[in-house]
């Protein structure tokens, strides 16, 4: 009996503050992979967060992606290219699946134009905003902290 390899999913994202809301979409994203499936995570470079963020990340890039690696749905986590490339990307990791977030819409269509235009077939799936207690993002985060030191 042959084993069928599990889908290899990948998604990417900043993760500069891990929240709740993190850990719950790698956990959706995990189950996309299936029986034996890996997640790969593209942590995104610090130039790229202060491009689309408009702001300097917490975290720098190597430390941001040593704690992705060491969350336990994530089996594998890289850096990001310089610049960007969804071929370099998709080369590398072959994903069956490409997961965004649900504030990751440019991302995506950007992603879903790249692949149309050159005939590339991967399933791409967007992921809903998870609630999880009441800080489910890292505006949230940033919130908290503010009221808990100006009051």
């Amino acid at each position: 009996m042959v084993r069928r390899r599990g889908k290899i999913v990948l998604t990417t994202g900043v993760f500069d503050l891990i929240h709740a809301g993190h850990v719950r979409m790698l956990q959706e994203a995990k189950r996309l992979a299936g029986r034996n499936g890996k997640l790969v995570v593209v942590v995104a470079r610090n130039d790229t967060v202060v491009k689309n963020k408009g702001r300097k990340p917490i975290f720098d890039e190597r430390i941001r992606r040593f704690i992705v690696e060491n969350l336990k749905p994530v089996d594998r986590a890289i850096l990001g290219y310089r610049p960007l490339s969804f071929e370099k990307i998709l080369k590398e990791i072959k994903p069956d699946v490409v997961v965004f977030g649900y504030d990751q819409r440019e991302i995506r269509k950007r992603f879903e134009e790249f692949c149309r235009e050159r005939g590339i077939k991967v399933r791409v799936v967007t992921l809903r905003r998870y609630r999880v207690g009441d800080i489910n993002s890292t505006s949230d985060v940033f919130r908290r902290v503010l009221e808990l030191t100006q009051g």
